[in-house]
Parts: structure tokens; sequence; C-alpha cells
């Protein structure tokens, strides 16, 4: 089993931190303690960043040395907010935050997923009327099996999860977030996620 340190206790990290626990993985939940956090960070294997994204980066290279050789999922999205509190506009064009985050930390594995759907379908992909799609992005293969392996444990089938390749194509991944406004305001808060139809 892993030892996981999710950063971020709203309803997205506290949401994978209760699944990924009932799923028998010992999860730490960092709280807003600089101190404590590092504590948990640096005796975790696999760090789940699930804070804000607009703030992500700067937050995650303070602990550059404490993520040194861990796997570090970011299920963040980097977004310019419009007036209504929605996302209006990607923080990095032409680039995304999982590849500014492996940027500023060479040493860290970073995989990027989960983040192109409603939070509550991160862990009941099956409560969907269609299968959902899961995306990984990240250089390293090991490092995405393990990944995998978690999604599996939140419930994502095999066949639901799609490896997009290296960690340039996580813009591609993030860029999906310009739809969520759209559909919120066409559909409400639902359950909604991208999938791949094949």
């Amino acid at each position: 089993m892993s030892d996981i340190t999710v950063l971020g206790g709203g309803r997205v990290g506290g949401g994978l931190a209760t699944a990924l626990t009932r799923a028998g993985h010992e999860v730490t939940v960092a709280t807003r303690s600089p101190d404590a956090t590092a504590d948990a960070v640096g005796t975790a294997r696999v760090v789940i960043n699930a804070t804000p994204g607009a703030g992500s980066l700067e937050r995650l290279t303070a602990l550059r040395a404490e993520l040194r050789g861990k796997i570090l999922v970011d299920v963040s999205n980097a977004t310019v907010d419009g007036p209504d509190g929605l996302p209006a506009d990607l923080l990095y064009p032409g680039s995304s935050l999982a590849e500014q985050l492996q940027e500023a930390l060479p040493e860290t594995l970073v995989v990027k997923t989960l983040n192109t759907m409603l939070h509550s379908v991160m862990t009941e992909p099956s409560s969907l009327a269609q299968p959902p799609t899961a995306f990984l992005s990240g250089a390293d293969p090991e490092a995405k099996q393990v990944v995998r392996g978690l999604l599996v444990d939140l419930g994502w089938r095999q066949e639901w999860i799609t490896d997009l390749g290296g960690i340039e194509t996580a813009r591609a991944a993030e860029g999906a977030i310009l739809f969520v406004p759209h559909v919120i305001r066409s559909s409400g808060f639902a359950p909604f996620a991208i999938s791949i139809a094949r």
C-alpha cells in the first residue's frame, strides 16, 4: 500500500482522501501549518496536489526538497476566473500547471490526472450514465503505473483510463476546463466528465 499525502482538504482533496482511505491506503491530509505539511510530504510516497491551481506552483516549489523522488499527482486546474467565479481562461496558456510543476521540480515525478470532471466523479466514476475517461500525462512510465493503480482503487476501470503520453500532453487535459463554465451554466452542477467515445 502507498503512503499518500493529500495537499488540500476541500471537496476535491477531502473526497480523494476519504476514498483512498476506504480502499486501504494510509492517507494524511496536510494541514495549513508549513512544518506539518513538510513533514507529511517528506514521509509520503505519493503526494496529491488538490490545492487551488492558481497558487499551486508557488506552494509546491517551496516543498522542493521534500518532494524530491516523490510521485506528485496533480489534479488541479490553474485558471483565471471570471466575474461569476467560474474559469474564464488558463493561467498558463501554451503550457500547463503540470508542465510548470515538472520544470520547477525536476527531481519529482509529476503525473496529471482527474482534472477533466466534476469533483464527485473522481471517486465515483460509475455514477455517470456513460463511462467517463481519466487521462494520464507524465514522463515516467512507472509513476503513471502507480497512479493508474490508485485510479483503479477509486473505482476506475482500466479501459476508462487513457495514457496521453508525456507531461506536455497535460495542456490538452487542462484545456478541457474551458468547457466547464459553459456546461455548468447549461446544465447546473450535475456530475459530468470528459469522455472519449470509441
